[in-house]
């Protein structure tokens, strides 16, 4: 690794299914940045997601790869795959990406993929999780943001926000205040798995030029 390859811009793609508040919160943290970050793949499951419109908005492209028209998850997955790969990927970040991924597709990219969670993990894995916790008279609730195992939503913590839970919340107004903080702790993290990223490459360099 040379000196320009360890201090690039750390490649970054980024998959949605849907309306992409959080893909955009994401971008608008990244674009200004050129010198941190890089956009490598917009890719989207859904050829009616309405992110796909707010994307080219801001001048980017959406590789649409619909999932119907692969006959397995295996063969949707390879052909995402293949594209991260052709777009020089080094950092997956799902935002509202509305597939579970198989344990193959997330083993090929180990610690190379996060998400972010509606809930304080390892609370309320799973859907629902606004509505289980008013159930549970949780007085706190919040987003996590973690790596993405084999396992739905057991990955390592990267970073979480709390937000507190009224007596006269609904889903709806939980969820709101939640999303509040999603967007500005989906980008914290995702600037600490960056420095981590740049911190490897750094060491690998200095490995590489210790050689003889």
């Amino acid at each position: 690794m040379t000196r320009d390859s360890a201090t690039a811009p750390l490649r970054v793609s980024i998959l949605f299914s849907g309306r992409g508040s959080n893909m955009l919160a994401l971008l608008d943290h990244m674009m200004p940045r050129n010198e941190d970050y890089a956009i490598a793949s917009l890719i989207c499951n859904r050829p009616n997601a309405g992110g796909i419109a707010a994307a080219h908005e801001r001048g980017l492209t959406v590789s649409l790869i619909d999932h119907t028209h692969y006959d397995t998850k295996a063969t949707f997955e390879a052909a995402m795959h293949a594209q991260l790969l052709r777009d020089g990927t080094e950092l997956i970040c799902l935002a509202g990406f509305m597939r579970i991924l198989s344990a193959d597709f997330v083993g090929q990219w180990d610690q190379r993929i996060i998400n972010i969670h509606p809930s304080l993990l390892p609370l309320y894995k799973g859907l629902d999780t606004h509505r289980r916790a008013l159930e549970d008279g949780a007085s706190k609730h919040g987003c996590s943001v973690h790596y993405v195992v084999p396992e739905m939503d057991a990955g390592p913590v990267i970073l979480q926000s709390e937000v507190p839970v009224s007596t006269d919340d609904t889903e709806d107004s939980l969820a709101a205040r939640v999303l509040a903080v999603e967007h500005p702790t989906y980008c914290a993290a995702l600037d600490r798995v960056a420095a981590d990223i740049r911190s490897n490459r750094s060491a690998k360099n200095k490995a590489g030029q210790s050689r003889p």
